[in-house]
């Protein structure tokens, strides 16, 4: 999709500003590197879009997303909470704006299905900000696990974070607004995940215990599940899960292991690895390592090269779809006590 001749012609714009990890200055500076010129900010609160004016002198101001799309700028980035994705999406799509969600996409595959229609209707960009993607820890297993074979073919990937520990009493942790305890952390786990994945996915499972730490936070029943654990069967006959917990007090140790028909490798954290192999004598081989440097700033230099150079944009709506499906039918299933089938378009 190129319809600008360079870079710095792409007029960018944030919803969201300032918070908890200054998202909003963080993604115009990212933006800003890969050649592409900030000019808006959006925020509800006057304190914030003062902080932007310093951050980034001239910048246009606005207190409403209706304003704003009535500006020059050509591509919004939604930094809001996660229900608001899908709503604030369509609204800029329909105004013929291109779109960047922060991940997660959206809370439902519905949500996700009605933004890539309204995408392509009026022939624009949707993309959600897979940063991690190129995370050094990824990018590590995937160049030991897919290409080199390191432990053979992929059997199961096991996704887990966990601590004990009651949520704290922020907006992620209320079940309405966030999605739930899957969610945040879990759709970077399964976008990880998804990359080791080469099949379709055949039906998701869920798992959740509520009820323990609801009573003590602000959002009482509304509060994330305690716990929560999925499983999703592929085509292949590979299988993988997540658990995110904050009722573990033995959490596993890692963020992914990957088991093959040859060894287990295990995503210590995002720095370090370790390959464990069987020898004939019934011992094992531990092969420790570092990651490879990741290379985050890939992202808005995919965003900027598409939408000048026609470059294949590499975290496609379609793609970023794929595990909004997955803990959106984990939720259906825990719910109904069954697996849901996966449904693609």
């Amino acid at each position: 999709m190129a319809n600008f001749k360079k870079a710095k012609d792409i007029k960018v714009g944030v919803v969201g500003y300032g918070g908890a990890f200054n998202m909003g200055k963080a993604h115009l500076d990212q933006m800003k590197m890969a050649g592409m010129t900030p000019m808006a900010v959006m925020d509800l609160d006057a304190g914030r879009l003062k902080e932007a004016e310093k951050d980034f002198p001239g910048i246009e101001t606005y207190t409403s997303l209706a304003k704003m799309l009535k500006s020059d700028v050509n591509l919004i980035v939604l930094i809001t909470p996660h229900n608001t994705h899908a709503k604030l999406a369509l609204q800029c799509l329909k105004a013929g704006k291109h779109v960047v969600c922060e991940k997660p996409f959206a809370i439902t595959t519905a949500e996700c299905d009605a933004m890539i229609a309204a995408a392509k209707k009026g022939k624009l960009v949707l993309s959600t900000y897979h940063n991690r993607h190129w995370d050094g820890c990824i990018l590590e297993a995937v160049d030991q696990v897919k290409k080199k074979k390191v432990i053979g073919d992929v059997v199961r990937v096991e996704a887990h974070m966990a601590q004990f520990a009651k949520p704290g009493d922020w907006w992620r942790s209320s079940k309405s607004i966030s999605g739930g305890i899957l969610y945040d952390w879990g759709v970077h786990l399964l976008e990880y995940t998804l990359q080791l994945m080469d099949a379709d996915i055949v039906e998701v499972s869920g798992f959740a215990k509520t009820g323990v730490w609801a009573p003590k936070t602000k959002w009482k029943n509304d509060t994330n599940e305690d716990e929560g654990y999925l499983t999703v069967r592929y085509a292949n006959g590979a299988w993988s899960t997540l658990c995110i917990s904050q009722l573990d007090a033995n959490p596993k140790r890692g963020w992914l292991e990957i088991t093959g028909t040859k060894g287990t490798y295990v995503m210590v954290d995002i720095g370090t690895y370790e390959v464990i192999t069987p020898k004939a004598n019934g011992t094992v081989t531990v092969t420790k390592g570092n990651s490879c440097p990741g290379a985050r700033e890939k992202f808005y230099q995919n965003i900027a090269d598409h939408m000048v150079k026609g470059t294949p944009l590499v975290i496609t709506s379609e793609w970023a779809r794929r595990p909004i499906h997955i803990l959106d039918l984990a939720c259906q299933s825990a719910k109904k006590g069954k697996a849901m089938p996966a449904k693609y378009k």
